[in-house]
């Protein structure tokens, strides 16, 4: 065999393990490249253990993010978590725009805050943007990156794995003393993200458990969402959830009737441009209503008569719809106008007759309850 047969498969061999020598630094390059954004994103108030870039990706071991100081946030601070692992997409680094395959989430606890407004806020130190007024150079900057899709870091998200998460939703739009619901055990899936335009379906499967001192229930959420188009549709179920726990969501606080109950909830909603459609039915079971109390408006001793004729369970059907762009649109008033008809309806009681019924009634639930209703009849 001649000399130069061995020396094409040698060229050959030399070529392969130089090109392997290129991609191995190209993704060195990239894993310690996404290291020092993690850092700079992290803010002065992001504190971690550990960081390291390792062969498959960055490990971010015990992240937390603190609260401001002084501040009106609930709790010290705004995230935390036991462990992330960020795998990055090797091919993407040869484009423009980075990408990520997956992101591995364990034991992150991150607060939730609903504004007396009715905005959610989370993570504010990384997600609320200064409302700072441009300049004019600025200002013609800012509508060409906008025209370009611009205005934020471009980065594609394959999918977020979560285990074992928690969080704490602090509600401010219901009542004087904000309402505080937990939901712990949470195994979710979220789907491909992208970022900053949110646009395009992300798939969603949450998995999890609602906390509550007299019994956990259980919550599943399963659909898809698309920020940019303002659409979404999403199966929810709530199973043995505590009623005291939801009690804020169904009756106003004026209303402190339920000494004991469980809920069962089925919705399965649909946003299309903004406007919303949500049929769902809610059973209720175990309930137990203090003496002389109303629930949802109505007289205990015809709560309770219903709860024996249907052997402790009421079930009952709704829809809610509604524009969420409309600033007059609450859900909560709606949800609880919504299971107040259904209930009424179990009772045989007209609709005309609990418009001019609730009229008369002195709790802020059933006035809440006759001026919806009202509003509907175009009383």
């Amino acid at each position: 065999m001649s000399r130069s047969s061995f020396r094409r498969p040698l060229i050959l061999l030399a070529l392969v393990f130089a090109l392997c020598l290129v991609g191995f630094a190209a993704w060195q390059y990239g894993i310690h490249s996404l290291k020092t954004q993690i850092v700079q994103s992290l803010g002065s108030r992001g504190e971690v253990r550990e960081i390291h870039a390792g062969l498959t990706g960055v490990e971010i071991l015990d992240l937390r993010i603190r609260s401001q100081e002084g501040g009106s946030w609930p709790g010290d601070d705004e995230l935390r978590a036991r462990r992330i692992l960020i795998v990055p997409d090797f091919f993407s680094f040869m484009s423009a725009r980075p990408s990520i395959d997956n992101i591995f989430i364990e034991g992150a606890n991150v607060v939730l805050l609903r504004t007396k407004d009715g905005k959610v806020r989370i993570v504010p130190s990384l997600l609320d943007k200064p409302s700072e007024q441009p300049s004019a150079a600025e200002g013609v900057k800012s509508v060409e990156d906008k025209k370009d899709g611009a205005g934020g870091m471009a980065l594609d998200i394959g999918q977020i794995i979560v285990s074992d998460g928690a969080i704490e939703f602090h509600d401010q739009s219901i009542r004087a003393t904000p309402v505080k619901l937990r939901i712990e055990q949470i195994e979710a899936t979220v789907g491909k993200l992208r970022l900053p335009e949110l646009a395009g379906n992300t798939s969603l499967k949450i998995d999890a458990i609602a906390k509550s001192p007299r019994r956990n229930g259980k919550l599943a959420i399963n659909g898809s969402f698309n920020i940019a188009a303002q659409e979404s549709k999403l199966v929810t179920k709530l199973r043995d959830v505590d009623l005291i726990t939801l009690q804020p969501y169904l009756i106003k606080a004026t209303e402190t009737g339920v000494q004991r109950g469980a809920l069962d909830l089925d919705l399965d909603s649909s946003i299309t441009g903004g406007k919303l459609r949500a049929p769902g039915a809610v059973t209720l079971s175990d309930l137990e209503l203090s003496d002389g109390s109303k629930f949802m408006g109505l007289p205990r001793s015809a709560v309770i008569g219903l709860l024996k004729d249907k052997n402790g369970r009421i079930s009952m059907k709704f829809v809610i719809e509604g524009d969420i762009n409309d600033p007059r649109f609450s859900l909560n008033e709606h949800l609880a106008m919504r299971f107040g008809l259904s209930l009424a309806g179990e009772l045989g009681v007209s609709l005309e007759s609990l418009v001019k019924g609730v009229g008369h009634v002195g709790s802020d639930s059933a006035k809440g309850i006759g001026k919806s209703i009202g509003r509907l009849l175009g009383k």
